[in-house]
């Protein structure tokens, strides 16, 4: 491979890859790739490499071991998203059949956005992006689209273009502002207040829908929540202007109105509450079931797929995703004795980075499939090298659009590398599952695609490009029908439990560690090896990025070293300041390397949100000071 283009015949991308796929060729061919199997009896030895053979023999002796002798509950399978192919929820597969064990629960991406529109709707899907031609008017609410969904930006500037009018409601400021007429900028979780007092003007100046209590229950009573406190209280709370609130109030009632909510709001001690919120403004306002309304905050991107055969059997016990290593160390009865971890790398993805790590350093089997030495491969006896999204033969779902489509191998894997699908086969062979996991992809994919064959979706239609899930709704909500026990949105109308974190005066920045265009937790990003000597403060540091009033309180200026300090311990950071954000937030990349020192989440304590059990990664207070 030498170069990577997007498909100019894709609708959506329109030929347009993020920055993190257009420089894939650097992942793809890494000279720190994994492409033998790696085995060490302790942790305290060096990993040797092995033979398929002899590696995944001794993992299913393990596991069989371990399974006769404690029971499949002392087995954890952790798969996470890795290219989000279908054919990797195989594992899951393997893993039901041969216990089933203990395995993950909540979410730790969306976990509390999830619930939260469940809970409001009854289903959690987007309508088609076409119809924001429709669009008077999009709110981004806490929404990067430069990072999170590139490929709505050109479909934002030809509504720009037709009138349509683009508000981002976001603490954070990103580039995502200057396609923007109007930028709000409200307290780190204050999004709920925020909500409230937009809400309580919408009844204020009557830009609610006559009809809304037909399809909406608890109207009164949200209404009566808006106005429990004053709009001054909510506008406080909030931090934002009464401008920002009067427009977006008149935006949302001058529909048809789209709202795209962003993940990172769900990412708070509250986000299932904020997500509920929002989802009420839109409801009230007559914005769902029509052309160019919504509450977008999902794609159902599995839906056109037949998962069914999987998860049959309920898991002996499970583990909270987002709590995983204090989950993982508190078990007993069994313990948790081995874990297998397949399509993440939870040590520097998920809070609490060393409890994680001390967690599987402490357990007598940890298998990890990854292409690299990961934070977590490096916590592991056994280390299984797999393929690349380039060599991959499987099945795709997609973010932000109703498209479906399929990863077509274009070059082989390096020798010594399996896929997936291959590693659990051969596993299976071991363990007398054989033929529970027989066939090859092509056999699966076809499975998998049951739902949609009568439309004529085939393995071979899909190689060619991707097409148009023809399972997804054409009118989402039609006719304002909700498959609610009610057939009605479920407003939200309770004060939620927790509310928005606080800075404190020894610790007076909210952590907030986001994605970035480059890099996407530490598996999209660049230098996995340590940063080569001499280099800059700026390459070997992670960046802290502050409002220069938050460095001059620390005695800081742009450009310095630093630390970031929080209750779990502390991270040298290379300072940037940036007079555009908040005094009350510091920003980090999101994930990196925690053998390197740019793990933010070995600041974060695993604490879970209020609903969905997602991760509340963004209320950590820090502070900032120079380093000792």
């Amino acid at each position: 491979m030498t170069r990577l283009r997007g498909d100019p015949e894709h609708p959506i991308t329109r030929g347009f890859l993020c920055h993190r796929t257009s420089h894939f060729l650097e992942t793809q061919y890494d000279p720190a790739r994994l492409t033998t199997p790696l085995w060490r009896a302790r942790l305290d030895d060096e990993f040797q490499p092995i033979s398929w053979d002899e590696a995944l023999t001794r993992a299913a002796e393990s596991l069989l071991r371990i399974r006769a002798e404690s029971g499949p509950a002392a087995i954890f399978h952790y798969r996470s998203g890795g290219s989000l192919g279908l054919l990797k929820h195989l594992s899951d597969y393997f893993f039901e059949r041969f216990g089933p064990v203990t395995q993950k629960r909540g979410d730790i991406c969306s976990g509390a956005g999830d619930a939260a529109q469940l809970l409001d709707f009854g289903e959690e899907d987007s309508r088609d992006l076409s119809e924001l031609k429709d669009a008077k008017h999009i709110l981004l609410w806490g929404k990067n689209v430069f990072v999170s969904s590139p490929h709505l930006i050109p479909l934002l500037n030809e509504a720009r273009r037709r009138g349509t009018t683009l508000a981002l409601i976001d603490p954070v400021h990103h580039k995502t502002a200057s396609i923007c007429d109007l930028v709000a900028q409200p307290r780190p979780g204050g999004d709920f207040a925020l909500a409230m007092a937009v809400g309580r003007r919408l009844f204020e100046l009557g830009l609610t829908d006559p009809e809304a209590a037909t399809y909406c229950d608890h109207l009164a009573e949200l209404r009566a929540l808006c106005f429990s406190r004053s709009l001054e209280a909510w506008r406080e709370e909030a931090d934002a202007p009464l401008e920002a609130i009067d427009a977006l109030a008149r935006r949302l009632g001058d529909g048809p109105t789209t709202v795209f909510i962003g993940w990172g709001m769900g990412r708070r001690r509250n986000g299932g509450a904020i997500v509920r919120a929002l989802d009420a403004l839109v409801a009230i306002t007559g914005n769902l079931g029509v052309p160019g309304g919504g509450a977008s905050f999902y794609f159902k991107r599995r839906g056109a797929f037949d998962l069914s055969f999987i998860g049959r059997a309920a898991p002996p016990r499970t583990v909270c995703e987002p709590r995983f290593g204090a989950e993982v160390l508190g078990m007993s009865d069994p313990p948790i004795r081995a874990v297998w971890i397949t399509a993440g790398n939870p040590v520097a993805m998920l809070p609490e980075s060393r409890t994680i790590e001390r967690a599987l350093r402490t357990r007598e089997l940890v298998v990890v499939v990854d292409a690299f030495l990961t934070d977590t491969a490096r916590c592991a006896h056994l280390v299984l090298p797999t393929t690349t999204l380039l060599e991959a033969d499987d099945l795709l779902g997609s973010y932000g659009h109703a498209f479906i489509g399929a990863a077509v191998p274009v070059v082989p894997p390096p020798e010594g590398v399996k896929s997936d699908l291959e590693i659990v086969q051969a596993l299976a062979e071991r363990v007398g599952l054989a033929s529970d996991l027989a066939g090859d992809a092509r056999a699966w994919k076809e499975r998998m695609l049951a739902k949609v064959a009568p439309y004529g979706v085939t393995p071979e239609r899909l190689a060619q490009g991707a097409v148009p899930n023809p399972l997804a709704p054409k009118a989402l909500f039609e006719g304002r029908v909700f498959p609610t026990p009610s057939g009605k949105v479920n407003l939200i109308y309770e004060m939620p439990t927790r509310g928005a974190p606080r800075v404190t005066e020894e610790h007076p920045l909210l952590l907030t560690a986001l994605s970035t265009e480059r890099s996407q937790s530490s598996q999209w990003a660049r230098g996995r090896s340590t940063p080569r000597e001499g280099a800059s403060a700026e390459e070997r540091l992670a960046v802290a990025t502050v409002h220069p009033d938050a460095a001059a309180k620390a005695g800081l200026c742009d450009g310095e070293e630093a630390v970031v300090e929080g209750g779990l311990g502390s991270l040298r950071v290379h300072v940037r300041c940036d007079a555009r954000q908040r005094r009350d937030v510091l920003l980090l990349p999101k994930g990196g390397h925690l053998r390197d020192g740019r793990c933010a989440n070995a600041l974060i304590p695993a604490r879970t949100t209020d609903l969905g059990e997602g991760g509340a990664l963004h209320d950590e207070p820090v502070r900032l000071r120079r380093p000792s």
